[in-house]
C-alpha cells in the first residue's frame, strides 16, 4: 500500500512540474506575442480588433490546457490506469476540469494520481482566469471608453 501512494506521490509531482513548467512557458510565449503585436491595439484601435486579441490569447490558453491534459493522458496509458486512449484523454480532460462525472474510475492504485490531476487542474485554469483578466484590464487602459461606443 505505501508503495503505490509513494509510486502515485511522486508521478503526481513529475506531472505537476511538467504541467506547471509548460504552463508558465506557454504564458510566456502568449506575452510575447502579445508584446510584439501591442502596436496594433492602441486606444484609435477598434473594439473588433481589440476582440480578435482577446479571442487570440483564449485559443492560446486553450492550446495550453490541451497539452497538459494530453500529457496526462499518456500518463495513465503509460500506467496501465485506463484500457484505451479515449478513455484515457476522456478522464484526462474530465478530471483536469475538474467535472468528475464518475463514469471512467480509476483502480484504487491511481487514485490519488487522479485527484491531484483535478487539483492540479483547477490551479492552472485559476492562473489561466489570471492571465486573461489582466489582458483585458490591459486593454481596458489602453481605450477606457470603449464598452461606451
Amino acid at each position: 500500500m505505501y508503495s503505490s501512494m509513494a509510486q502515485n506521490l511522486g508521478m503526481s509531482s513529475l506531472m505537476v512540474a511538467a504541467t506547471v513548467t509548460i504552463h508558465f512557458f506557454g504564458l510566456l510565449t502568449l506575452l510575447s506575442l502579445l508584446r510584439r503585436h501591442s502596436g496594433r491595439f492602441r486606444a484609435h484601435e477598434s473594439v473588433a480588433g481589440q476582440g480578435a486579441l482577446i479571442m487570440s490569447v483564449v485559443f492560446g490558453l486553450f492550446a495550453i490546457h490541451t497539452v497538459q491534459i494530453w500529457l496526462y493522458a499518456f500518463a495513465y496509458l503509460l500506467l496501465g490506469a485506463v484500457a484505451d486512449f479515449e478513455s484515457a484523454l476522456y478522464f484526462s480532460t474530465v478530471t483536469f476540469a475538474s467535472l468528475g462525472y464518475g463514469d471512467i474510475v480509476l483502480s484504487r492504485d491511481w487514485r490519488l494520481f487522479g485527484s491531484i490531476e483535478a487539483a492540479n487542474g483547477v490551479i492552472l485554469f485559476a492562473w489561466s482566469t489570471a492571465f486573461l483578466l489582466s489582458v483585458m484590464a490591459r486593454l481596458k487602459s489602453l481605450e477606457h471608453d470603449w464598452l461606451q461606443r
